[in-house]
């Protein structure tokens, strides 16, 4: 997907990008191959593939879900800052905080915030589990994103208990994401979730599947929630 191509697809989708904010995306990619060659970021590095695979596709929630609020979000395990990042440009009102275990990746962030000019950005290095706990962030957001960090049974323990009641958690999947889902409702609903809608849809070009699953935070998740590090992710709790 090159440029123009990008342009034009989000244009589609009602979505208008400006010549600054083009210049922020381009900045975002020459910085990502840079930094990319001092620590493992992405294994994605071709210019066409990531304006495809992690701007396009981190921008796809916005196809799905209202990006044109002030939006507190906040990103779990976000990497290099997909999908934050991205829509963070596209959708410069909406507050980020993302979440990150590595120090490494979150000095990255930190670069690359200053390198793009954005604000209302906030980079926290701590493990999702502990960072649930934290009465500062716990139930504060009014969306909470996950791209291609783990199971879904696993990502509800780790983003509904960010989300304020009456908000959203926004899971971003890939193929295989309604076996997820079938393993996940017990989770979804123990830490205070229901699934309220969920779109299927293929990436242009290369045409792989993508799901967007809507999932509505309708009471308080349980205060043990979520459990200790790694024993999510041991000890998922699944139908």
């Amino acid at each position: 997907m090159n440029t123009e191509q990008f342009v034009h697809l989000l244009e589609e989708k009602g979505i208008s990008l400006s010549k600054q904010q083009m210049e922020q995306y381009e900045l975002y990619y020459s910085t990502l191959v840079e930094w990319n060659e001092k620590m493992n970021l992405t294994a994605i590095t071709e210019k066409d593939e990531v304006y495809l695979k992690h701007f396009y596709d981190s921008i796809s929630a916005a196809f799905y879900y209202d990006f044109n609020q002030p939006l507190k979000v906040c990103d779990v395990g976000a990497g290099a800052g997909f999908p934050s990042i991205p829509l963070k440009i596209a959708f410069p009102q909406i507050q980020v905080t993302i979440v990150d275990s590595l120090n490494k990746r979150i000095g990255f962030l930190n670069h690359l915030a200053e390198e793009l000019g954005l604000d209302h950005v906030e980079f926290v290095h701590d493990r999702a589990e502990t960072f649930g706990k934290n009465k500062k962030y716990r139930e504060s957001f009014d969306l909470v994103t996950a791209r291609a960090v783990a199971r879904l049974s696993v990502l509800s323990e780790l983003c509904l208990p960010l989300v304020k009641v009456g908000s959203t958690f926004l899971a971003m999947k890939g193929a295989g994401a309604e076996q997820e889902l079938d393993k996940a409702n017990k989770a979804i609903t123990t830490f205070g979730g229901k699934l309220i809608d969920s779109h299927t849809f293929t990436l242009p070009e290369e045409e792989s599947e993508r799901n967007i699953l809507v999932i509505k935070k309708e009471k308080s998740t349980p205060n043990k929630y979520p459990r200790k590090p790694g024993t999510p992710n041991k000890s998922p709790i699944e139908s």
